[in-house]
């Protein structure tokens, strides 16, 4: 359906997505490539979320610019036309990021997407709202991820959605699309725009791929010139030492992805709680096949060494992103139970 537009209420940014969206991707992409990168992110994102715009709107537009627009057809802008736009000016790699900060968190539907939102975000914006839409949204979500919101809550309004979700009835279809709309249009796109990786997370990682030679030299560079940074940094960090807070199944999983040539190696310059950690989670047979293989390639480059690590640390930190394995933090609620 073709949405009608005010246009008086159309913003430049508005204006500029319909204009190349009408236009041929070839002049688009000239256009395009004298922008310089954050007018890029936004004018894709307003492309992404533009919708279907009728003739009329389009036409009147062109109008403003002293051009003529033929042929009366709407336009669509979606994620995928913006994305094909734009691989054709940057590359995919700066797309992809660019595709990425606009979608926003992942998923199909509005309610997808709200349970990639961590609890502290979500809680912080629906208890700003009324307690029959907070119980609504709770509702739709999955259970473990409404438990977290809940437990954010005040208590006042914790106690208050689980008495209106115990006694909702079913909602009409309306309400809840207008609703999704809401949370799609205000929270979600907001969301989107606004979501940057913290700087001393994104510091922490690129950290985690120094060699220790060279995260020795800039750590101390940090430690030297902000303390306070360098610390927060190493906290943030996961190093091949912190596979020492993986329980013995998940050490067990994290081996079974694992070449055993990079076990080998990476052990070679572990420290003996670290090579405990694997030697104790393997057969009698495949420690003793292992310790020989350690012992008969020698000495190893600890460039080789450090590369080992890292790729055994990437696993770790991929397997514990799927939730196939647990990284503890030494908290109380992270203690494991059998």
């Amino acid at each position: 359906m073709v949405q009608q537009v005010d246009y008086r209420k159309l913003s430049g940014a508005d204006k500029a997505a319909i204009l190349l969206m009408s236009v041929s991707e070839e002049n688009a992409t000239k256009i395009l490539g004298m922008m310089d990168q954050e007018e890029i992110k936004e004018i894709s994102y307003t492309m992404s979320n533009l919708g279907t715009v009728s003739p009329d709107l389009v036409e009147r537009l062109f109008v403003e610019f002293a051009e003529t627009i033929s042929g009366g057809s709407t336009i669509s802008g979606g994620f995928q036309a913006t994305e094909n736009l734009l691989t054709k000016i940057l590359g995919k790699d700066k797309v992809a990021g660019i595709m990425e900060e606009i979608r926003g968190p992942a998923g199909r539907t509005t309610w997808d997407k709200l349970g990639n939102v961590s609890e502290e975000v979500l809680a912080n914006y629906l208890k700003n709202e009324y307690p029959q839409t907070v119980a609504l949204v709770l509702s739709k979500i999955k259970p473990d991820h409404a438990a977290k919101v809940i437990a954010v809550f005040p208590e006042e309004l914790a106690q208050e959605t689980i008495q209106r979700m115990l006694t909702m009835d079913s909602v009409k279809k309306e309400v809840l699309e207008r609703v999704e709309a809401t949370l799609r249009h205000e929270f979600m796109s907001n969301l989107a725009k606004t979501h940057r990786q913290d700087s001393h997370e994104m510091m922490a990682e690129i950290f985690n791929n120094f060699d220790r030679n060279t995260e020795s030299k800039f750590m101390g560079y940090l430690e030297q010139f902000n303390p306070e940074a360098a610390e927060r940094i190493r906290n943030l960090m996961f190093t091949f030492d912190d596979l020492a807070k993986i329980d013995p199944v998940g050490i067990q999983t994290l081996m079974r992805g694992i070449d055993k040539d990079k076990i080998a190696i990476a052990l070679k310059g572990a420290n003996d709680k670290i090579k405990e950690l694997f030697f104790s989670n393997m057969s009698e047979r495949a420690l003793k096949i292992l310790k020989e293989d350690m012992e008969n390639m020698g000495p190893v480059r600890l460039r080789d060494v450090d590369e080992a690590q890292m790729a055994i640390v990437a696993v770790a930190k991929d397997l514990a992103a799927k939730g196939e394995i647990i990284i503890s933090d030494d908290g109380a609620e992270d203690q494991l139970v059998y």
